[in-house]
């Protein structure tokens, strides 16, 4: 039963990734069929990013109203509203419309089931699962370029829709599951605090900037990578260039992998520890005069590598830090934290690349991963009760 549950949280997790690359894959073909700029893309993007973190602020309040299988249900189908919205529009401002329930769904899932599994399950269950949304994030790009190919882009948006749709079913089938954690939660859930309690409690705040410090880096290495070669690196070509956007995604997904066998061993603290150094050393491979791509090809993967276990072992932590009590707010919050450092400060990056030049990018990310570590270990000595690394 366990086993199978377990399958089930995966399987919800893929279906946050399906929906996040679908804009980005399409928007080429939409943007001349809508006949607007390339970089209103930013503004449907924005719209989705902010009911996201509006409902990643009303999850606790969801989490102490409703069990996680509920909230997952509501949201995955407020997905499917969502992308199925998405595939009937046919002027750009219906995109905004529809971009509503495409937000407030995504949140939803990733605070509640994050917060779930903080609770019941162990660290390297809680980096496995990040790894399953980014399988779907990298099977929903497959399937826009095969719906342009065979079809149209509204048909990417309706396949995928279809998709989600089997994994609801799925979902709903296994609601006797979740049965074996509800008796525990009750008790818990209804003595859970308040957003307004929680950012009071010491450690809280600086928590949530360390998480947005995470996200603003990982968000602008996702944006950003592909032009900081094509403005430091002459001769490549567009393609090359293109590809080098996925070095990030993929040293996020390797460096999950593998902390997801090495976690439950190190510890969350340690984890993030090792990551952020790990990290570090691939900024420095960035920054050095190398004369082949290929060197700062591998620091960019050495970055993601680093990066991989630091999201989910935050929100792992967030019980055993600051209690069961404060947990949800704490992970709702924090989701809100993430949210708005991977919406706005790309954005900042680009102003400032525009002015000073985008080889200012590695000292960018390195800032922020001072920032991200600095913060935590502040964190650290102010939480109650001192709470302690758990064993190796």
């Amino acid at each position: 039963m366990g086993s199978l549950l377990l399958a089930v949280i995966y399987l919800i997790f893929i279906s946050l990734g399906l929906p996040d690359s679908l804009l980005g894959s399409g928007w080429p073909t939409m943007q001349p069929a809508f006949g607007v700029p390339s970089s209103w893309a930013g503004y449907v993007s924005m719209t989705i990013s902010f009911m996201t973190i509006i409902s990643a602020l009303l999850s606790p309040r969801m989490i102490r109203s409703f069990h996680t299988k509920w909230i997952v249900i509501v949201s995955i189908f407020m997905t499917v509203l969502g992308l199925l919205g998405f595939s009937i529009c046919r002027s750009y401002w219906m995109l905004f419309l529809f971009a509503l329930p495409y937000g407030l769904g995504a949140g939803a899932i990733d605070a509640s089931v994050n917060h779930y599994v903080a609770n019941h399950y162990p660290s390297s269950v809680m980096n496995f699962l990040h790894c399953f949304y980014g399988v779907g994030a990298v099977v929903s790009p497959t399937i826009m370029a095969l719906a342009l190919k065979l079809a149209r882009w509204n048909e990417g948006y309706r396949w995928t829709a279809y998709i989600q749709t089997g994994i609801l079913l799925v979902v709903i089938l296994s609601l006797p599951l979740w049965k074996q954690n509800e008796s525990a939660d009750e008790g818990e859930l209804r003595d859970s605090a308040g957003i307004k309690e929680t950012l009071r409690v010491p450690g809280v705040l600086l928590t949530l900037i360390a998480f947005f410090s995470y996200c603003a880096g990982e968000a602008t290495c996702f944006l950003w990578t592909p032009s900081y070669f094509a403005g430091t690196r002459a001769g490549l070509s567009k393609e090359t260039i293109a590809a080098f956007g996925s070095l990030i995604f993929g040293g996020l997904m390797l460096g999950r992998l593998i902390s997801g066998f090495v976690s439950n061993k190190l510890g969350d603290r340690r984890l993030i520890r090792i990551g952020i150094a790990v990290e570090l050393l691939g900024i420095l491979l960035v920054i050095l005069p190398a004369k082949s791509y290929v060197v700062t090809a591998v620091g960019f993967v050495v970055v993601g590598t680093g990066m991989g276990p630091v999201y989910p072992a935050i929100q792992h932590m967030a019980p055993a830090n600051f209690g069961t009590r404060h947990s949800a707010a704490v992970i709702g919050l924090q989701m809100a934290s993430a949210y708005i450092g991977s919406t706005f400060m790309p954005m900042v990056f680009g102003h400032l690349q525009q002015a000073v030049g985008i080889g200012i990018m590695p000292l960018y990310l390195l800032l922020f991963a001072l920032m991200n570590i600095g913060m935590l270990e502040l964190a650290y000595r102010k939480l109650p009760g001192k709470a302690t690394e758990e064993p190796a």
